[in-house]
């Protein structure tokens, strides 16, 4: 199987994965065949967020445990050389040209030396930006990269896929975890709305009073943040409440 077959097969097993585990998975499958084994992938925190917010940005990561510490609590994102050549030019960058185009200093340096501590001594970093503006980044390393032109395309584009569907799982899960809790009886009450029954035949078909009914579509579409019944109904399939 050639590498555009690879490529494929990795872009067809990522659509169905479930977990951002399973997505970090899957791309460390593929590029460590170029020696690229650790993986680092979230949007870059501002200049100045507090240390314990930072890993709040991460989406995918394989790095060693004491290396994400250690990266975190001496603030390297803000003295990192690759970090601030992403923000400056948010292109595809080897990490070592990085280091040598922004003409780094002792301070970067040492970022780099640290890594190499861990067996990351050279890696890529690809940046994808959002709509909105925001720079999500992915970086791979290893000890010994080996990689042609041709690889570092199908890395870049498995990079892409990857942290795209990272960025699906992650707002599943905000959607998730700010769903309005609907009572059971609310719940009743809108899949017949999404019937097009009304209160009154709802009311007969749950054996409660018309004003119960529509009081539980009401508490319903106050929850919701509906604007009307129909909006409602909307609301509750995307929020999961109707399938």
């Amino acid at each position: 199987m050639g590498q555009f077959d690879d490529t494929l097969q990795f872009i067809d097993e990522l659509d169905r994965a479930e977990t951002p585990d399973t997505v970090c998975r899957l791309l460390l499958d593929l590029t460590s065949n170029y020696g690229l084994t650790a993986i680092m992938a979230g949007t870059v925190p501002r200049p100045g967020t507090p240390r314990a917010k930072q890993k709040s940005h991460v989406m995918l990561c394989d790095w060693p445990m004491d290396w994400l510490e250690r990266y975190v609590q001496r603030n390297y994102v803000d003295l990192d050389p690759v970090v601030t050549y992403i923000k400056r030019s948010p292109t595809m960058v080897n990490w070592r040209n990085a280091a040598i185009e922004l003409q780094a200093g002792q301070t970067a340096r040492r970022v780099m030396g640290d890594a190499g501590e861990f067996k990351l001594n050279d890696g890529f970093a690809f940046p994808l930006v959002t709509i909105e503006g925001t720079i999500v980044m992915v970086s791979l390393g290893g000890e010994r990269v080996d990689i042609s032109q041709e690889g570092v395309g199908v890395v870049s584009l498995a990079s892409t896929y990857a942290i795209g569907r990272a960025m699906q799982l992650q707002s599943a899960q905000d959607i998730f975890d700010q769903r309005p809790d609907l009572t059971p009886r609310e719940t009743e009450c809108l899949k017949w709305a999404a019937e097009g029954k009304s209160e009154w035949e709802i009311s007969q078909i749950l054996g409660i009073s018309e004003h119960t009914s529509e009081k539980h579509l009401l508490n319903a579409k106050r929850k919701l943040g509906a604007a009307n019944r129909v909006h409602a109904v909307a609301e509750a399939i995307r929020h999961g409440y109707i399938s």
